[in-house]
C-alpha cells in the first residue's frame, strides 16, 4: 500500500503557464469550479491573503483523501478566526509548505466531522499541526493527561473539590478529542498505513482507558463521600481490551467491586452502581461537548439482566456454573483499564485459568463454530457484500479464528495468549499452529481491513462497518487507504479479492478437523509429558509404551517449527493410532515418514490443516504394514491423503497415455523399465491406500491393479521389441507380438502379490522366414521377462507363462497358427477352462483380434461331453485334495477350502463352458458378470448367484486385506483367514468391522463360505 504524499511538482509543464482548472483536477479536486471560487471567498483572503492554485494550501489539499473537502473546511475555519487572534496562527501556518499544514489539510480531507471539531475549537488547529507524535505515547502519559483536564490527582483519581460535574465532563470529552485529532493526523501521514495500524489501535485504546479513568473520578466527585465505601476496578473487553480499538466503537466493560474495609457489602454494591452510573453518563450522557462513545456491560455475567456490579466471589462463581462458551471467548480479551488495579489483577487472576479450560468443555469447539454461524446469519442480505466486519471474509472471520486457536491450544502453551489479534496471528505462526504463509496473507488481509474500518468511520466519526457505495465516498477511501492510484475500482477489487482470501483461510483453519480431538483431550494428554503419556499408552493399546514414549520425544523434542508442529499433531493422532489394530507399528511408521518429509514445505501443514489427511494417515499406519511400507517408498503419496480424488483408480486409458509419455521422454532401457516398474508401483499404493481408507473396495482394487499391470506389460514389450531391434540391427521388427493375460490378471482379479501369469503370440511379417520372426520373438519375450524381472530398486513384476500350451515344457513363445493347430489337435477341456480367462492386453491390435477369435472357439465350445464335465469336476476335486496345504484347517483357507474362490470360479467357469456358446453375455473373464449373466439367463437362480457372491466378495476381501494387514505379498499366507487373534484382529478392521469385533469376521465367513458350499454341491456336483 503507498503512501499519500504532495505532489512532487506541477508536471510536464511549468506552473505559470498550467491553467488553474487543470492543475486543481491533477491535484485531486472535482469541482474544480467551486475550487476556485473558494479560493477567492472574502473570509479565506482576509484571513490568508490571496491564495492561487499555485500555493502551499492548495498543494496540501490535494495531498488529502478528499481535496474539495479539504479546502471547503479551510475556508469554513478561517470565518471562524477571522476576527480572533488565531488568524495570525493560522495564517503562518498555511503561507509555507510543511508538516504541519499537511497534518491539517490530511485531517480536514478525511473527516468532515474532525473537522467540524476543529471549526469548533480552532485552538485544535495547534494540536493537529503540532509533530508531538499521537501514536506510541506511554498509556500512563495519556491517563495522567486526561486526569489533569479534570483537574484530578493522577495517584487519587479524584478531581478536586469545587469543579461542577458537568464542567469536568466537558473537559474530559475536549482532552479526548484533542487527543484523537493527534492521533488521526498521525495516521492519517504515515507513509504505511498497514504498518502503523497496531499501534493506532494501541492509541484509541489507550485513550479509551484514560477516558473511563477520568470518568470514574468524575462520576467519584459527584458521589458523596467519593464512593470510597467500595473498591471497583473496571475491565476493559474486546478491542479495548485487546488494546485495539476503533475510532468509533462502543467500549465493552465488566466492573468488579469488593466492600471497603468494615463495609456491608450491599452499601458497596449500591455505591458501586452509582460510581457506574457517573462514569457512564460522563463518557455517554449529553453535555455540552458531544458525548465519546457508548459504554457497554452487556459482557458482564447474566449480561442485561444481572448486576452491573458483582464482587470477585460472584464473578468466580457465576463463571464456574453458568457461563456460555461465548463468554470464556469474550473473557480472552480482558484487561484492566481503570480503577482498582489489585482488585482488576486478582479478577483476571480468578478467571484466566477458567478460559483457557474452558475447550474442555463438552461441544466448545462445535458451539464456537455454531456462533459464528449465528453471526454471519444475522447479517442484512442487502449488506452482506459490504459488511466490513460480520460477513464472509470480514474482520471476524480473522478474528474468531485466532481467538479459537487460541483457546483450543493455549490450554498447553502460554506464548499464544496474547488478547491483541496481530500478536496472537503472529504467535501462533511462530508456534506453528499457523503456517507462515497463510499467517503473512491474513494479517495483511486484516490490516487492511482494519485501515478500510478506521477511514469509513473517521469521515463522519459514526460507527459503522459498511463499505460506502457511492464513488465520491469510495474514491476518498481508496485516497486515504494509501490507493490514490488505484481509486475507487482497484479498491473494489482489493476489497474482493481480500474477502476470498479471508473466507479460504477462516474455513481451514476454523472448522480444521484436529481442533475438536485436541479440545476432547484432557491437559494430560495435550502435555506430552512422559510421566502421563506412558500410562495414557498402555490404556489405549501400545504394547511398547516405554519405547512410544521414546519415538514422541524424539518427533517433538527442540524448538524447531517441525517439533512444534509434531507437538500438536501427536495428541490426537496417538488416540488415532491406538484405534488401529496395531498402534506401535503405527507410531515408528510415522516417526519415519516425519524424518523422510518432515522437512518439506507441505507434509505437516497438510496433516494440521486438511480437512481429513491426518486421521486417514492414522488409520493407515495403524492398519496396513503393506500401505505403511508404500507410502516409506514413495512418500509424496502422502500428498493424495488430501483429496478423495487422488485416491481413485486412474483408469486403463490414462494409465496407457502416462506409459506412451514416459516411453517418449527416454531412450535409456533401463531408466525407463524403472520408470514402468515405478508406475506399477505407484498405483498399488494409491489402489491399498484407498482401499483401507475404505474409497475403494476389493472388487474395484483387484481391476485397478490388473490396469496397471496391463500399462506395465504394454510398456515393458514396446521397450524390449526396441532393445532386441537396436541389438540386432534390425530396421524392421520380423514379426509382431502380442501379450494374453492369463488367470486373475486375465480376469482383471489381480491381487496385490500377484504374478502377470500370460502367453505370447506372434506371427511373421510379410517376407520374413519362421526361423527369424521365432527367434526375434523369443528374444522378445525373454528380455521382457528379464526387465520386469530382475532385481532393481523398484519392485520386481514376474512375468510367468506356464499356463502357455504344454506348461514348461512347451515353447515361451509360438505363432498363431501353432497355436491354432495345438488347440485344434491336443487341448484338453481343461485348457479350454484356462481360456476362459484369456485376455489380450498389448501387442499388435490385428494379432491380438485374431488371438482372440481363436481362443473364443475352443474356450465357448458347442458341446460340451458328458465325460467333459465329469473330467472338469474330477479335476476341482483332486485340487481340492492335492494342492490343499499340509496342517491347515480346510474351512479357513479362502482359496481352495470349502466355500472359497476357486468353489465359486469353478463353479461358473463349467456353466460357461456349457452355455457360453449359446449365451454371448457368458462370454466375459470377470467372475462377477459372469454371475450375473447366469442369473440373468436362469442359469443360477438370483439366491444362489448372491449366495457366491457374497462368498467370493468376502474371500477376495480376506486375500487383499491379509496381505494389507502383514505387509507380505510372497507366499500364500495370504490365502488363510488368520487363527492368530491379532492378525484377525488387523484384517478385520481393513474390512471396516468396528474395534473388538474380529470374530464377527470370522463367524462371517465360516458362514458365507459353508452356504456357498452347499450351492456348489448342487450345482457343479448335481448332487
Amino acid at each position: 500500500m503507498t503512501s499519500v504524499q504532495p505532489p512532487a511538482g506541477p508536471g510536464p509543464r511549468s506552473a505559470r503557464t498550467e491553467s488553474a482548472s487543470t492543475r486543481l483536477r491533477r491535484l485531486g479536486f472535482i469541482d474544480t469550479a467551486r475550487a476556485q471560487k473558494l479560493l477567492e471567498d472574502k473570509d479565506l483572503v482576509e484571513v490568508l491573503g490571496a491564495v492561487g492554485p499555485t500555493s502551499p494550501l492548495v498543494s496540501a489539499a490535494g495531498t488529502a483523501a478528499d481535496p474539495d473537502l479539504a479546502l471547503l473546511a479551510l475556508v469554513r475555519l478561517c470565518s471562524t478566526v477571522r476576527d480572533t487572534v488565531r488568524a495570525t496562527t493560522l495564517a503562518a501556518l498555511v503561507s509555507e509548505p510543511g508538516p504541519g499544514l499537511t497534518r491539517l489539510a490530511a485531517v480536514l480531507g478525511a473527516s468532515a466531522a474532525l473537522g467540524d471539531e476543529i471549526i469548533r475549537h480552532p485552538e485544535l488547529v495547534d494540536v493537529v499541526a503540532d509533530l508531538t507524535p499521537g501514536i506510541g505515547v506511554d498509556a500512563s502519559d495519556v491517563r495522567a493527561e486526561l486526569l489533569r483536564a479534570v483537574q484530578a490527582d493522577p495517584d487519587a483519581d479524584v478531581p478536586v473539590a469545587g469543579m461542577p460535574v458537568t464542567d469536568a465532563t466537558d473537559a474530559m470529552r475536549r482532552a479526548y478529542r484533542a487527543r484523537l485529532l493527534r492521533i488521526a493526523a498521525s495516521d492519517l501521514t504515515s507513509t504505511e498505513p498497514l504498518s502503523i495500524l497496531p499501534a493506532v489501535g494501541a492509541a484509541l485504546a489507550d485513550l479509551a482507558a484514560a477516558s473511563l479513568e477520568a470518568g470514574l473520578a468524575i462520576a467519584r466527585a459527584g458521589t458523596e463521600g467519593h464512593g470510597l465505601e467500595v473498591r471497583l476496578a473496571v475491565l476493559g473487553m474486546g478491542k479495548c481490551g485487546g488494546r485495539e480499538l476503533n475510532y468509533v466503537s462502543d467500549v465493552d466493560v465488566v466492573y468488579v467491586a469488593e466492600p471497603a474495609e468494615g463495609v456491608e457489602e450491599s452499601v458497596a454494591m449500591r455505591v458501586g452502581a452509582k460510581l457506574v452510573t457517573g462514569l457512564t453518563r460522563a463518557c455517554s450522557a449529553p453535555s455540552n461537548e458531544p458525548p465519546l462513545w457508548p459504554v457497554d456491560a452487556a459482557l458482564r455475567p447474566e449480561g442485561k439482566d444481572g448486576p452491573i456490579v458483582r464482587t470477585l466471589a460472584s464473578h468466580r462463581a457465576y463463571y464456574e456454573r453458568w457461563a456460555k462458551t461465548w463468554e470464556f471467548q469474550a473473557l480472552l480479551k480482558a484487561r484492566v483499564v481503570a480503577g482498582d488495579r489489585a482488585l482488576g489483577a486478582a479478577y483476571l487472576d480468578a478467571v484466566g485459568p477458567m478460559v483457557w479450560q474452558a475447550v474442555t468443555r463438552e461441544n466448545f469447539v462445535a458451539d464456537s463454530q455454531a456462533m459464528r454461524r449465528r453471526v454471519e446469519d444475522h447479517v442484512p442480505a442487502a449488506e452482506a457484500d459490504r459488511q466490513l466486519k460480520l460477513g464472509k471474509g470480514g474482520l471476524r472471520d480473522v478474528e474468531f479464528t485466532v481467538q479459537l486457536l487460541q483457546l483450543v491450544h493455549g490450554r498447553t502453551d502460554e506464548s499464544i495468549r496474547s488478547p491483541h489479534t496481530l500478536t496472537a496471528l503472529a504467535a501462533l505462526t511462530a508456534g506453528g499452529y499457523v503456517a507462515r504463509d497463510d499467517a503473512a496473507r491474513m494479517a495483511v488481509a486484516y490490516r487492511f481491513l482494519r485501515v478500510l474500518e478506521h477511514r469509513i468511520q473517521m469521515f463522519r466519526l459514526e460507527r459503522t462497518h459498511l463499505l460506502p457505495t457511492e464513488e465520491a465516498d469510495l474514491r476518498r477511501l481508496a485516497r486515504t487507504a494509501g490507493m490514490r492510484e488505484e481509486g475507487a475500482e482497484g479498491l473494489l477489487e482489493r476489497w474482493k479479492e481480500t474477502r476470498r482470501s479471508v473466507r479460504s483461510m477462516h474455513e481451514a483453519l476454523y472448522y480444521r478437523p484436529l481442533l475438536p480431538a485436541v479440545a476432547q483431550l484432557s491437559r494430560a494428554e495435550a502435555s506430552l509429558s512422559p510421566e502421563n503419556q506412558q500410562a495414557r499408552l498402555a490404556a489405549i493399546g501400545y504394547r511398547d509404551p516405554r519405547g512410544a514414549v521414546r519415538h514422541i520425544a524424539a518427533l517433538t523434542e527442540g524448538v524447531s517449527r517441525r517439533a512444534a508442529i509434531q507437538r500438536q499433531l501427536l495428541p490426537v493422532l496417538l488416540g488415532w493410532f491406538g484405534e488401529g489394530a496395531d498402534p506401535d507399528a503405527a507410531l515408528l511408521a510415522f516417526r519415519r515418514l516425519s524424518e523422510t518429509l518432515g522437512t518439506t514445505h507441505w507434509y505437516l501443514k497438510m496433516l494440521r490443516d486438511s480437512g481429513s489427511a491426518a486421521q486417514r494417515l492414522a488409520r493407515l499406519l495403524s492398519s496396513s504394514r503393506f500401505a505403511a511400507d508404500a507410502l516409506a517408498l514413495s512418500p509424496e503419496s502422502v500428498s493424495w491423503l488430501a483429496e478423495d480424488a487422488e485416491l481413485q483408480p486412474l483408469g486403463a486409458e490414462r494409465l496407457r497415455r502416462e506409459v506412451g509419455a514416459m516411453l517418449t521422454r527416454s531412450d535409456d532401457v533401463e531408466q525407463a523399465t524403472q520408470l514402468l516398474r515405478a508406475l506399477r508401483r505407484r498405483e498399488l499404493a494409491r489402489t491399498a491406500v484407498g482401499e483401507v481408507l475404505s474409497i475403494s473396495d476389493p472388487v474395484r482394487a483387484a481391476q485397478a491393479i490388473s490396469a496397471a499391470t496391463d500399462a506395465t506389460l504394454e510398456g515393458a514389450l514396446r521397450l524390449a521389441e526396441a532393445a532386441v531391434q537396436r541389438e540386432r540391427g534390425l530396421a524392421e521388427p520380423p514379426a509382431h507380438l502380442a501379450i494374453v493375460a492369463m488367470g486373475r490378471l486375465g480376469g482383471r482379479e489381480a491381487g496385490y502379490g500377484s504374478d502377470a501369469d500370460v502367453m505370447f503370440v506372434h506371427r511373421a511379417v510379410p517376407g520374413a522366414s519362421d526361423a527369424d520372426a521365432g527367434g526375434y520373438s523369443l528374444a522378445v519375450a525373454t528380455r521382457l521377462r528379464s526387465l520386469l524381472g530382475d532385481m532393481g530398486p523398484e519392485p520386481a513384476l514376474q512375468v510367468d507363462a506356464d499356463l502357455r500350451p504344454e506348461g514348461r515344457q512347451g515353447p515361451l513363445v509360438r505363432s498363431l497358427d501353432s497355436y491354432a493347430e495345438y488347440y485344434e489337435r491336443w487341448s484338453e477341456v481343461w485348457e479350454a477352462q484356462a481360456l476362459l480367462r484369456a485376455r489380450t492386453v498389448a501387442g499388435d491390435d490385428a494379432l491380438c483380434a485374431d488371438m482372440t477369435a481363436l481362443i473364443d472357439s475352443v474356450r465357448y465350445p458347442a458341446e460340451l461331453t458328458t465325460a467333459q464335465v465329469r473330467e472338469v469336476r474330477r479335476i476341482k476335486a483332486r485340487v481340492e485334495s492335492e494342492r490343499m496345504p499340509r496342517g491347515v484347517d480346510p474351512a479357513r483357507h479362502v482359496k481352495l477350502g470349502r466355500g472359497g474362490i476357486s468353489d465359486v470360479e469353478w463353479t461358473v467357469q463349467l456353466l460357461q463352458l456349457q452355455h457360453a456358446h449359446e449365451i454371448e453375455t457368458l462370454r466375459t473373464t470377470s467372475t462377477l458378470e459372469a454371475l450375473d449373466a447366469l442369473a440373468e439367463a436362469e442359469l443360477l437362480t438370483r439366491g444362489d448367484a448372491e449366495v457366491l457372491r457374497e462368498a467370493w466378495v468376502l474371500a477376495s476381501g480376506i486375500r487383499n486385506a491379509v496381505v494389507l494387514w502383514s505387509g507380505r505379498v510372497d507366499g500364500s499366507h495370504g490365502d488363510m483367514l488368520p487363527s492368530d487373534r491379532l492378525d484377525l484382529a488387523g484384517v478385520s478392521r481393513i474390512l471396516d468391522y468396528p474395534a473388538g469385533e474380529a470374530s464377527a469376521l470370522e463367524e462371517d465367513y465360516l458362514r458365507a463360505s459353508r452356504r456357498c458350499r452347499q450351492v456348489v454341491e448342487r450345482v457343479f456336483y448335481d448332487s
